[in-house]
């Protein structure tokens, strides 16, 4: 009776683990689910790609899916929805059922490099070793291959949310970062100058590496290379939603705020009430909010953030408000920096956030029939600023990045760049100085101060060219000759501007000035030779 039911149970075992592999039909099935579904609620996303390229995508991997193992069918697929460039539009590897091995080291890109931040124990000697090559491929060859699986809205998300798609042993081996699926990775590292190789071996089924905010929590089978005698504030106090320090040498007072929630100790709303009435009632200057690690969560709770802000004299000026964005920057977060950004005298510190100004978000799990596996499709349009207006990322007015030395010695350069920045004179909207003085035909002033602004350091985040083109192009349809003054003061900022000479040119024949037009756009050909700008001002000549 044993016997039977030992030989039952290996069955059944069996069987259960056949389940899991779904034959080709089911595959292609839940793909044509998911193409139909896309096609029927949620043709909106069809902004960065076409429906043309997202259908042969699908058609592609419908033929080859009889070819290849089930881990590069859900990367495939992963791919296809990533080519949207949404961040909250993806399927997601921790929340697929189909489970993936990860390897036991945490990736993070400094300034110099890409380096080990934090690894298990058992692999110490790499803790803070720079990654040159992972499995004999260029370190950078291997983010390039990897960058079409990862839903990215621009490079900030990418490094912040897709560099660690290289810790995944199937991702590697789908993008033939390896040759097969396996579970030994060999790294090529360097750390105190000299170069070696180790070998990693993959964590079980499912297991992923224990992070908070993209960085290791150090512990009893974890290590982190930053160094544990001290804490800088932005990693102090993980375990709240936000938290206040005043540092009275710099008479400012320090918010880290990192998801856009309450905290179960004090509601959003009351928390900055605290703040500002500290900040009154004390010899305070400067207010710091952190927001470099904020991802996101609920878009309500931001009013009375601004509400806060807005209302208090002693702060909404410039240079009496700092916020610091980076790469994690995200979702509500980024509604939050718009609405700062629209309303308050913030001066941005840092590096550029992780999403689009406006975006999709708002993402709802469509499971498909047959794996169950969730893909997530964003179906609310967030549109905080005019779609012209629309730009990849909020930049910083200072920008300042950290290097691994600063990680590893609890430095924090962008904190300090806040604290220490003089303000006095300095304009952190350009562009609306700019077309306040073309607005009052401040004509002189506009022509002396631009161009010292375009050479002075402290503008160094601010593309004069491509704002003031866009302006030029905005005006274009309803008042060329506005459009004729703003790109002929674009061509003297900037003579090799081809999209200025084009922009130039076209609104010239626009009023009837032909031979000054094409001689203009004549002259982009010259420049641009064969370049996609040379090309539209062939057409436009064709068209006259």
């Amino acid at each position: 009776m044993k016997k039977i039911f030992y030989i039952l149970s290996i069955f059944i075992v069996v069987q259960l683990s056949a389940q899991k592999i779904l034959p080709a039909e089911d595959w292609r099935n839940d793909l044509k689910f998911l193409q139909h579904k896309i096609h029927k609620d949620y043709a909106s996303l069809f902004v960065k790609t076409t429906e043309t390229d997202f259908d042969a995508k699908i058609e592609k991997l419908h033929q080859d899916i009889p070819n290849l193992q089930e881990h590069e069918i859900i990367v495939r697929m992963t791919e296809i929805i990533a080519s949207f460039e949404y961040g909250h539009t993806g399927i997601y590897f921790g929340l697929n059922p189909m489970k993936f091995h990860s390897f036991p080291f945490n990736l993070y890109e400094y300034n110099d490099g890409i380096f080990i931040e934090g690894v298990s124990k058992a692999y110490k000697k790499a803790l803070g070793a720079k990654v040159l090559k992972i499995n004999n491929v260029d370190i950078s060859d291997a983010l390039e291959k990897i960058k079409p699986v990862v839903n990215s809205e621009n490079s900030q998300y990418f490094k912040a949310y897709g560099i660690n798609y290289l810790t995944i042993a199937e991702v590697l081996h789908a993008k033939r970062i390896t040759d097969t699926l396996q579970k030994t990775i060999e790294l090529t590292l360097e750390k105190n100058g000299k170069v070696f190789q180790m070998e990693f071996n993959a964590l079980p089924k499912g297991e992923t590496v224990p992070k908070k905010y993209s960085h290791i929590q150090q512990n009893e089978d974890w290590l982190t290379a930053r160094g544990q005698n001290s804490t800088p504030l932005y990693l102090k106090h993980l375990d709240k939603v936000y938290y206040q320090e005043y540092l009275p040498k710099h008479k400012a007072v320090y918010v880290r705020h990192s998801k856009i929630r309450d905290d179960k100790s004090v509601n959003t709303e009351n928390f900055y009430r605290g703040v500002f009435d500290f900040i009154e009632n004390n010899e305070v200057e400067k207010l710091v909010i952190d927001l470099r690690l904020n991802g996101g969560g609920n878009n309500y709770l931001n009013k009375p953030i601004i509400k806060e802000i807005i209302r208090s004299n002693k702060i909404n000026k410039v240079g009496n408000l700092y916020v610091i964005i980076g790469r994690r920057t995200f979702s509500a977060c980024q509604n939050l920096v718009n609405e700062l950004d629209n309303y308050t005298n913030v001066i941005f510190v840092g590096e550029p956030t992780a999403e689009n100004v406006n975006f999709w978000g708002d993402a709802r799990p469509e499971i498909l029939p047959n794996s169950k596996i969730p893909v997530y499709l964003s179906f609310a349009w967030w549109q905080d600023k005019p779609a012209w207006e629309n730009e990849e990322w909020i930049a910083p007015q200072i920008p300042v990045t950290m290097s691994f030395k600063d990680y590893i010695t609890n430095q924090d350069p962008v904190l300090q760049a806040a604290l220490t920045f003089k303000a006095e004179n300095f304009i952190h909207k350009p562009m609306d100085h700019i077309r306040n003085l073309y607005d009052t035909n401040q004509l002189e002033k506009l022509a002396t101060e631009i161009p010292k602004m375009i050479q002075d350091p402290k503008y160094s985040f601010f593309d004069f060219e491509s704002e003031l083109i866009k302006s030029g192009n905005q005006v274009s349809n309803y008042n060329p000759q506005a459009s004729v003054q703003i790109f002929s003061f674009v061509t003297h900022l900037f003579p090799n501007s081809v999209k200025a000479l084009q922009g130039l040119g076209e609104n010239y024949i626009k009023l009837g000035s032909k031979k000054e037009g094409i001689e203009i756009l004549q002259k982009v050909i010259a420049i641009d030779k064969n370049g996609e700008v040379a090309k539209q001002a062939k057409k436009l000549l064709e068209n006259i």
